[in-house]
């Protein structure tokens, strides 16, 4: 079965707008759409992100990190990834999507969660009920590393 993307920056905007309105508000303004809409558009080539997981995985990533907007990009994040779920089917994985993607968002903002250990989340909200007791840990250990500067002197 072919994706089904999200192809419409506008698209992406609408979707910020109404994010910011149902989940408590903040400022609804664009910094700069260019990295997203990249995104948007690498995700559909399957030389670079080949499983339906390695592009969910890098638009999350793009989404949160590239502070697309001036505020709500973690949100952004959980949204479009919910709604390029839900486009390709995936009902069950975009509810589970939504309720654990919450916490890892700020920790990938935070840079405790790199994109590999978000791979790792992503293909386990895809494939199994629950995290594996290994994920578990990694994502424990991730996130206790929060602000301390883990550098060898």
């Amino acid at each position: 079965m072919p994706i089904v993307y999200i192809d419409d920056i506008n698209e992406v905007v609408t979707l910020h707008q109404k994010t910011i309105e149902v989940s408590g508000g903040g400022t609804i303004g664009i910094l700069n759409l260019h990295s997203l809409n990249a995104a948007l558009d690498h995700i559909q080539n399957d030389d670079y992100y080949p499983a339906f997981e390695d592009k969910l995985t890098h638009l999350f990533y793009v989404a949160n990190k590239s502070h697309c907007f001036q505020d709500g990009n973690k949100r952004i994040a959980i949204t479009l990834g919910s709604i390029f779920l839900l486009k390709n089917g995936y009902l069950n994985a975009a509810k589970e999507f939504l309720y654990r993607m919450e916490i890892i968002s700020y920790h990938v903002a935070a840079n405790n969660i790199d994109k590999e250990l978000l791979h790792e989340i992503i293909t386990s909200i895809l494939t199994e009920d629950d995290f594996s007791e290994e994920l578990k840990l990694k994502i424990a250990y991730a996130i206790s590393q929060d602000g301390q500067d883990n550098s060898i002197a």
